[in-house]
């Protein structure tokens, strides 16, 4: 490999998000108890994410309103001004959590840093995904932070543009093959997959990825076998 960049992916990848997600939905399936299963309202949750994503993209503003429009659905328009008030506050809530490092990204990083070009490529909020890696102390190692909209081909054709490299001078390294793997092998990059032990159903896919420039390692620092 004639690697020149290294983009990470930020959530599940350098820190813990989406175990935070799921506490969120299972207060917001308490919450509408009264009104639906809590197997009902999360279906109904994640089909109004899945069509607001054109609209609000990822994060947790998006998130929130689409809790708000799903709770005044499930209840057929009845839910109170009280309960729209406690789905703020998880909102509130999933954005003062604290920052949780993943085992083995400071080493990672640390060993990478001055040899190759860092970089974050993310999805989400652009002032929350800022937040984050500030308060997560690791913005030093990267060059640049790239909060995309999505993260399909073309998105990442663009951010190796910026950086002036070919296809092939990019890795990426991240937790979810349909994000973070799939969309770079196909525009000739390399990528790698770290596992994280809980995955936001949206990022999910059905098959093995099986490609030249692809490798599946169990943690982060098994990254750095590479480049010894």
């Amino acid at each position: 490999m004639n690697i020149k960049v290294i983009a990470f992916d930020a959530d599940d990848t350098l820190f813990i998000n989406e175990p935070y997600f799921e506490e969120a939905e299972k207060k917001f399936c308490v919450l509408l108890q009264d009104y639906l299963s809590h197997h009902g309202v999360s279906q109904e949750l994640f089909r109004t994410q899945i069509n607001n994503l054109p609209l609000y993209g990822y994060g947790i503003k998006g998130y929130i309103l689409s809790m708000i429009e799903a709770a005044i659905v499930v209840s057929n328009g009845t839910i109170s001004v009280d309960f729209i008030k406690k789905i703020t506050e998880f909102g509130k809530e999933l954005i003062e959590k604290p920052i949780e490092l993943l085992d083995g990204v400071e080493e990672t990083l640390q060993a990478l840093h001055g040899k190759y070009k860092l970089v974050v490529a993310t999805k989400g909020d652009l002032k929350d995904q800022h937040r984050k890696l500030h308060k997560s102390g690791l913005g030093h190692y990267f060059h640049h932070i790239e909060v995309m909209s999505d993260k399909e081909e073309i998105d990442y054709q663009k951010l190796v543009k910026r950086l002036d490299i070919q296809s092939s001078e990019f890795l990426m390294i991240g937790n979810s093959l349909k994000s973070d793997v799939l969309p770079v092998l196909g525009i000739g990059g390399h990528a790698i997959h770290i596992p994280f032990h809980t995955t936001w159903e949206h990022e999910k896919i059905d098959f093995k990825i099986e490609h030249e420039n692809f490798k599946d390692y169990k943690k982060i620092t098994d990254v750095l076998t590479l480049f010894q």
